[in-house]
């Protein structure tokens, strides 16, 4: 067995040809021979890491890529971010995605409130807390607009249950936003939550300040992702291997936790396209020295995608190419034995802005692989030949063992 991993997780790279790029997809347009490497000199294959019983996120499709089937161990997205923010939930405690977004004529304008600051965000958060939070009910600032809501169930029956059903707001661009509120089981008291809480941030001076300055408010909360605490068995406990995950980005960083890999905070690591690349990829190889396996995860694909700019998708994975994937071979190559997997969560399309469920490409390359001869692109995927793993939680005992 290889004595040193590395995963690198181009969030939403996958995607459609793009006219502006000639037919091309992102990933063929952009110029990364460092994954070319990896996939000429390694395996290529096909997986599928969301089921179709669920909405593609990079929620479930983190789990898949991280060896867990999503029909067993999936509770919710908020719950994995909560693990990663270090709130412990009980057994009847329900997390919440709370996030501060732009509404504009009444369309869901920008999920991201102009991807607002944390420090913003946390002053808005604190005032959620003062006026809407109660026993039961609490509000957690993170990072930027991804916040979180936990509703204890304090003994009580459960306020959520299987037919609680929200919308992601990032998959509904410029759609109406009355159309997408809560149903189901505990609908009212998110509707509530989010009638109230709209009401106090619009108006905040944060957001009068953001305003002045030209920027888009936070003039809305957006309440989604309900879920329970998982159970995950530990990675070491089902591989034998100590492993470290480094992400801005507090969904991805919970799964690790909770599979009992160290969490790594890179500085400058912004879960945007502004993020620096070259500090993750100097992260990795630092993680490298004390860890079996290294997972670098870069969000800014997939902020591109749902901004519709395909140039700024093609940069992304050029930097990720450039400061990552390839620091992070040659730095493996002094190990002796070792591997290396680059594979997108989910595709994310240029064309819709929202995640879809389609296969992404991915390749591995490293001790014991044989070449395939191919790049690393989605139509050259489908033309190796190699592996279609339509269970994509299953790509990772082929990583760390033979294929």
């Amino acid at each position: 067995m290889p004595t040193k991993y590395a995963i690198v997780i181009p969030d939403g790279a996958a995607d459609e040809p793009q006219e502006s790029l000639g037919g091309k997809t992102p990933l063929q347009a952009a110029r990364t021979p460092e994954m070319d490497r990896i996939a000429r000199e390694g395996v290529l294959g096909r997986s599928r890491n969301v089921p179709d019983k669920f909405v593609p996120a990079s929620d479930v499709a983190t789990l898949s890529l991280f060896g867990y089937d999503p029909l067993v161990y999936y509770t919710g997205r908020a719950p994995l971010e909560a693990a990663a923010m270090g709130h412990a939930l009980g057994a009847d405690d329900w997390a919440i995605r709370c996030n501060l977004m732009t509404i504009r004529d009444g369309l869901l304008n920008d999920f991201t409130a102009g991807h607002i600051t944390s420090e913003e965000g946390r002053v808005l958060m604190e005032a959620l807390q003062a006026k809407l939070g109660r026993p039961g009910v609490e509000f957690f600032p993170g990072v930027s607009y991804r916040n979180l809501l936990i509703v204890r169930g304090q003994g009580k029956p459960a306020p959520f249950d299987e037919s609680t059903l929200t919308t992601p707001p990032h998959d509904q661009p410029d759609r109406p936003a009355a159309d997408f509120l809560p149903r189901g089981t505990g609908a009212e008291l998110l509707q509530e939550l989010m009638r109230e809480g709209t009401a106090l941030v619009r108006d905040h001076a944060v957001n009068q300040a953001r305003l002045a300055a030209g920027k888009a408010p936070a003039n809305a909360i957006w309440l989604w992702g309900q879920g329970k605490a998982p159970a995950l068995p530990k990675f070491s406990d089902l591989h034998g291997l100590k492993g470290a995950i480094l992400s801005a980005v507090d969904l991805v960083r919970g799964v690790g936790v909770l599979a009992g890999w160290n969490r790594i905070d890179v500085p400058g690591a912004t879960g945007y396209l502004d993020t620096d690349y070259a500090a993750k990829g100097r992260s990795g190889i630092e993680a490298l020295k004390d860890h079996d396996l290294v997972c670098v995860h870069v969000e800014a694909p997939d902020e591109a995608s749902h901004e519709g700019r395909c140039d700024a998708k093609v940069e992304a994975l050029e930097r990720i190419d450039h400061d990552i994937v390839g620091p992070l071979r040659r730095a493996l190559e002094g190990y002796g034995d070792w591997r290396i997997l680059i594979s997108p969560d989910h595709a994310t399309l240029l064309r819709t802005r929202a995640h879809d469920r389609d296969w992404v490409a991915w390749a591995m390359a490293g001790t014991g692989l044989s070449p395939s001869g191919h790049p690393y692109d989605e139509a050259s995927a489908r033309a190796a030949g190699g592996p279609s793993l339509e269970r994509g939680f299953e790509l990772m005992k082929s990583f760390l063992g033979s294929t």
